[in-house]
């Protein structure tokens, strides 16, 4: 944890505030994947972390300002997705490998984050544009890079010039987080993860280059 940290009332938390804070706030994570986010109380948060609801009420206002402490270090951490797209090759079969990983990478992430994830989708879906920022903050991060990709293949006449880079590059990513969010529904369909990842590998090469793989 870097930075200052700070109870609600604006004192600075020590060392051991700060130790107190960071674990009401892993117990969250924990409970967040059992139970549905209406039912996390803060007494059942306070009592997983051996520490008082007077305790959780000093770093936090409620389940819901924990909750987006949350998000907001998930979605630093999904600034990162970045790298996945950032400078790598569309070009022959690296082109292919650029695929794959962004989409292990991609439901790599989603299924760390899962249970938080899910909170994000349902407060940005309800209106709620603290958690709206959150999920787009995570989604630009590959959106922005991957405009930039076609944009790039535009410029070396290997893509149409009447593609709108943005507008596949959005749509490639929102395809991944629905699907990332939906991977263990997948199963009733009888679709395993090893066969998932080569095909929507290959909507996202055929997305980008507008070519069958080279593998």
């Amino acid at each position: 944890m870097t930075g200052q940290v700070r109870t609600v009332d604006g004192r600075v938390a020590g060392r051991r505030g700060q130790a107190t804070r960071q674990k009401l706030l892993d117990c969250l994570g924990e409970m967040l994947s059992s139970s549905p986010y209406r039912d996390v109380k803060v007494i059942d948060v306070a009592r997983k972390a051996g520490t008082s609801p007077a305790t959780f009420y000093q770093y936090f206002p409620d389940v819901e300002g924990a909750v987006l402490e949350l998000a907001e270090e998930m979605a630093k951490e999904g600034a990162g997705l970045t790298e996945l797209v950032s400078g790598r090759s569309w070009v022959g079969k690296a082109a292919w490998q650029t695929s794959e990983d962004l989409v292990d990478g991609f439901l790599d992430f989603w299924r760390r984050h899962d249970a938080i994830l899910r909170v994000v989708d349902l407060g940005a879906a309800e209106g709620d544009k603290r958690f709206y920022k959150i999920r787009m903050k995570i989604l630009n991060s590959v959106t922005n890079s991957l405009t930039d990709a076609v944009k790039e293949l535009q410029a070396k006449g290997r893509v149409d010039k009447e593609v709108s880079a943005a507008a596949m590059a959005g749509s490639l990513v929102a395809m991944l987080a629905s699907v990332a969010g939906h991977q263990k529904g997948f199963t009733t369909w009888g679709v395993k993860q090893a066969e998932l990842k080569p095909n929507l590998a290959l909507l996202v090469h055929l997305g980008i280059t507008g070519k069958k793989p080279v593998r």
